[in-house]
């Protein structure tokens, strides 16, 4: 097993074809739409060199840009701080280059297929990422209630913590038709697929994560949901997440997003900076050699975008931090969402106005991280009176919640995230410094580690990140709320505009809090792309026959429509 707590049917072997659907919402298969032959699509001859805004380089915004250059289109990018968004990728003053801390997203699951397409594209390599009892993992440790249990494997655990594993495979089976669903979307079955999705939304649109369980006779014991919260199952305790949508949560188990995780070598802020660096082989208009890059003044993006209005002809009007106003006949936001309604002076008439009140209800999750860089991968030392590794991946219930270790090969200098956490936890670090919450963290892992001596190893300065103090951010990622599955309806089909005023048309809205996958990349991918067709219909485009786009087959898989009264 590679999760905590293991899902309601084995996961499919990592040889198998992974599910290459991201979600239930829009069955859609965007690693199809990217592979065809045909390409995303065509514009007609007289749009081309026609300028589109795009705002926001995060993924999102530089993949939006790649394909819309392709077609012939001239994007001009801007972004407020720089190109990754959270795909950022630091390093440490003073050390080695190869040592590096992802600040933002750091593993991605085999089913992130439309994802895994521009990781290839660009070049990159991924390994597999140490989440608790993965199999490349090579030790865990669950340190619950000031007590530590060691495991390589769920069967070198305590019998409750497979009484757990047992009441959430129970629960999933029960309450939502795991194994029905999972298999449907293994093969690609969308009437199937939207036949159980229909009902679930309709039931469970107003369920929290925890309510979902206290429903459950599985998890009727508080003792159960308690230790399920902490230890949680893939990337470790779930607890900050019991307030949000169930759908949420099914979202991730139904397509195995929280198992079998890679990382990127290097980093994954490299996959945003080569798309905006690479020269498509195959490009429209553009003469070979054209890249994102030199389609910009010195190479760099515009800066910060200060407003956005409609103006005569229902042209976007886009004035940046220099005080640089350009207007454009499309555009497409790709940054956070708040963004719209904090740093951006934006008009009443850029959306509808159920538009606007799904933005303001987007619901952020917060998030920090600290990391260290250290000696080489002490972790592995063997504990002469045990033999087990002197340190290992660590679940807690103290301040840290989940450590990671991170090695680069035997004596090689390494980094360890020694705190990864969300929320209310993610809050109880925001007033301190990076040094600060190092030594409240070295203190918590003394406590499970008395013999080992971190400090002694660590070479370099710690590197941390709270994305709800990030200014263009004010948060890590979106994560629903009960009852908010209309308004994230609202958002993720806002792309196709032919049934919206045609005063409301023209700026697409794309990226990660668009997406029904936040907090994952694929999310941001797939949103990139449905903007990506929406601007191509917006200047009289069309794919190919052969390769329908997103909008092509939208009445077809539609996300399921709830009552508005």
């Amino acid at each position: 097993m590679t999760s905590t707590v293991p899902n309601a049917v084995e996961h499919a072997d990592a040889q198998q074809p992974p599910i290459t659907m991201f979600g239930p919402d829009f069955p859609y298969a965007y690693d199809d739409f990217l592979a065809h032959p045909a390409g995303l699509g065509q514009i007609p001859a007289t749009e081309h060199g026609t300028e589109v805004a795009v705002i926001g380089g995060g993924l999102s915004g530089i993949v939006a840009a790649y394909e819309l250059m392709k077609m012939g289109l001239k994007p001009v990018v801007y972004e407020a701080d720089r190109i990754g968004g959270r795909l950022r990728t630091v390093g440490f003053d003073g050390c080695d280059d190869s040592l590096t801390a992802e600040m933002g997203a750091m593993r991605f699951p085999p089913s992130s297929t439309a994802l895994q397409h521009y990781i290839d594209l660009v070049g990159l390599q991924t390994r597999p990422f140490p989440n608790p009892l993965a199999e490349t993992t090579p030790s865990t440790v669950v340190d619950l209630k000031g007590e530590s249990h060691y495991a390589e494997t769920i069967a070198d655990l305590p019998q409750v913590y497979r009484d757990v594993a047992e009441a959430w495979n129970r629960c999933l089976e029960e309450g939502a038709d795991f194994s029905d669903m999972n298999r449907a979307l293994r093969e690609r079955d969308v009437p199937r697929i939207r036949e159980i999705w229909s009902r679930l939304v309709e039931k469970l649109d107003n369920q929290t994560f925890y309510g979902f369980l206290c429903d459950s006779e599985a998890f009727k014991s508080f003792r159960h949901r308690e230790i399920f919260g902490q230890v949680g199952f893939g990337t470790g305790g779930w607890d900050t997440d019991f307030p949000n949508s169930i759908l949420e949560i099914l979202r991730v188990v139904y397509t195995e997003a929280d198992d079998h995780h890679r990382g990127i070598v290097g980093g994954s802020q490299q996959l945003p900076l080569r798309l905006w660096e690479r020269e498509p082989e195959k490009i429209v208009h553009w003469a070979y050699g054209t890249s994102l890059a030199n389609l910009h003044d010195n190479r760099e993006p515009r800066p910060a975008v200060t407003r956005l209005h409609r103006t005569a002809g229902n042209r976007i009007t886009v004035t940046d931090a220099h005080g640089d106003i350009r207007t454009y006949p499309a555009a497409i936001f790709t940054a956070q969402s708040w963004m719209l309604l904090s740093k951006i002076d934006c008009d009443d008439s850029l959306f509808p106005i159920d538009h606007w009140t799904a933005i303001e209800r987007t619901h952020y999750m917060e998030s920090s991280k600290l990391f260290v860089p250290v000696d080489r991968p002490f972790w592995l030392d063997k504990d002469e009176e045990t033999g087990r590794d002197v340190m290992s991946m660590t679940l807690t219930d103290r301040m840290t919640r989940g450590t990671y270790l991170l090695d680069n090969g035997p004596d090689q200098p390494a980094v360890i995230c020694l705190s990864y956490t969300w929320c209310d936890d993610s809050l109880k670090w925001l007033p301190l410094s990076a040094n600060e919450r190092m030594e409240v963290m070295l203190k918590s892992l003394g406590e499970i580690y008395p013999k080992v001596d971190i400090r002694k190893h660590i070479i370099g300065n710690p590197v941390t990140v709270s994305w709800e103090n990030e200014p263009y951010f004010m948060g890590a990622f979106k994560a629903n709320l009960p009852g908010h599955y209309r308004y994230q309806r609202r958002l993720f089909t806002h792309f196709v505009q032919d049934r919206l005023p045609e005063d409301k048309r023209g700026i697409f809205l794309a990226g990660d809090d668009i997406s029904w996958t936040a907090g994952w990349a694929e999310g941001a991918v797939q949103t990139a792309l449905n903007a990506v067709w929406g601007v191509m219909h917006h200047f009289g485009g069309t794919t190919d026959p052969a390769n329908p786009g997103p909008g092509d087959v939208y009445d077809e898989i539609a996300p399921v429509e709830l009552p508005e009264d």
